[in-house]
């Protein structure tokens, strides 16, 4: 009976395996079919299915990680190379090489692939099947649903997204899935598991919010909606990079009214009246929480003493360097640049900061200006406060993709893309 039961339980487990292999091959050709279904359905798992939902299949592969590469396969097509892709494919061998030459683990490679790597392949590729209005209006509606949830657990005190659990995701669940708070009060996160990377998300979404096709006054609606989720975070970056993406949008943007800039003017002023004060009475009231925060940011420089040329760094849990213990960072490094330094050491954290200054730069260039560069370029600030975590991490890496390929679709290209896909 015993076999038998163990014999039963393999079939079973052999035909859930099938089921979802068939599903998940039907669904890449659906996919395929219908660009704007496939963006859809990324953008969905982006903004409300938390990073510790996923499979383990050696590796613990997140929804997000799954569906970005089913979303790869989905657009991929051809492909106009630019000089930075030769950066990111010189950095994908040099992590091979580093895993190869035991440099770093499978581990520190597979998590960089899928949260850096595989995004922005994403992001180069997605613009060449999608139109552009098309693309910017759905994750306008994207981030906006996003804010108003935000709203929502801010006013219930209750987050549903941290009530969802996966098989093999204990891990991941017990790191993310706990609420945060300040001076007494909830940090909204949404589906993104931590305060900052649903704060700046959301502060790079607004660039979209203000490019797509919506009405003036319903963009500023949008906005307003954005600007209140932000501040619930109680991120002072993800404010600082909000009113960066706004004012940069308001300065380069093309396209943008009078009337939506002069709206958009009273709406900053009147917000920075009305929340300034509850902004800066919560921080007051965390008192040491919020500055020990940022002493914290400070006190990671002395992590560079381990930082290596090529490969990852070693060990730095019991280590002590000029009278400082290094194992308290050991659970959480907010510097993303100095992340990747300890993962991928200098040379690689170079390449990926090339790679993001060019996107940055995009916008100074002749219709460069777009609602992903600038979203890039103002979040520069964050890559030295916050580490790429959670969905965070896939959203400006894909972003940083866009920023790339958006100057070179002219109307001309995007005319005959057009007639192609008809």
């Amino acid at each position: 009976p015993m076999l038998s039961s163990g014999r039963s339980e393999w079939g079973v487990g052999v035909l859930l395996f099938v089921g979802l292999a068939c599903s998940g091959v039907l669904l890449l050709f659906v996919m395929r079919a219908s660009p704007r279904l496939a963006f859809v359905v990324w953008c969905a798992t982006l903004f409300f299915i938390p990073v510790w939902i996923g499979v383990s299949l050696g590796p613990f592969w997140s929804a997000i990680t799954l569906m970005t590469g089913a979303a790869v396969v989905a657009f991929g097509r051809n492909l106009t190379l630019l000089p930075v892709d030769g950066v990111v494919t010189l950095l994908v061998f040099m992590m091979l090489a580093q895993y190869g030459l035991k440099l770093a683990s499978l581990a520190t490679v597979v998590t960089a692939m899928s949260e850096w790597i595989l995004p922005y392949i994403l992001g180069r590729l997605v613009l060449g099947r999608l139109e552009q209005p098309t693309f910017v209006d759905i994750v306008a509606v994207f981030v906006v649903v996003a804010a108003v949830l935000g709203l929502v657990e801010f006013g219930t005190h209750t987050n549903l997204f941290t009530r969802i659990t996966g098989p093999g995701s204990v891990s991941l669940y017990e790191t993310w899935g706990t609420l945060q708070e300040r001076g007494g009060n909830l940090r909204v996160e949404g589906a993104f598991g931590h305060s900052i990377a649903f704060g700046a998300t959301l502060a790079m979404g607004s660039a979209f919010i203000l490019a797509c096709r919506w009405k003036p006054w319903i963009k500023l609606i949008g906005l307003l909606l954005v600007t209140g989720a932000v501040a619930a975070s109680l991120s002072r970056l993800a404010l600082l990079t909000l009113a960066l993406t706004v004012g940069l949008s308001l300065v380069l943007m093309p396209g943008l009214g009078r009337r939506l800039r002069v709206g958009i003017l009273v709406l900053g002023g009147l917000g920075g009246v009305a929340l300034l004060p509850y902004v800066t009475g919560i921080l007051l009231a965390a008192g040491e929480e919020a500055s020990g925060s940022a002493d914290y940011r400070l006190d990671l420089m002395s992590l560079l003493k381990v930082v290596r040329p090529l490969g990852s760094a070693e060990d730095f849990v019991g280590l002590t360097t000029g009278g400082s213990y290094l194992g308290v960072f050991a659970r959480s490094i907010d510097n993303a640049a100095l992340v990747a330094a300890l993962r991928v050491g200098w040379v690689g954290a170079i390449l990926l900061l090339i790679v993001v200054g060019f996107a940055a730069l995009r916008l100074l260039q002749r219709g460069g200006a777009n609602p992903a560069s600038i979203a890039v370029a103002a979040q520069i600030p964050s890559l030295f406060t916050v580490a790429f975590i959670t969905q965070f991490a896939v959203a400006f890496w894909f972003l940083v993709g866009v920023a790339v390929s958006w100057p070179l679709l002219t109307p001309a290209t995007r005319g005959s893309r057009r007639a192609k896909n008809e």
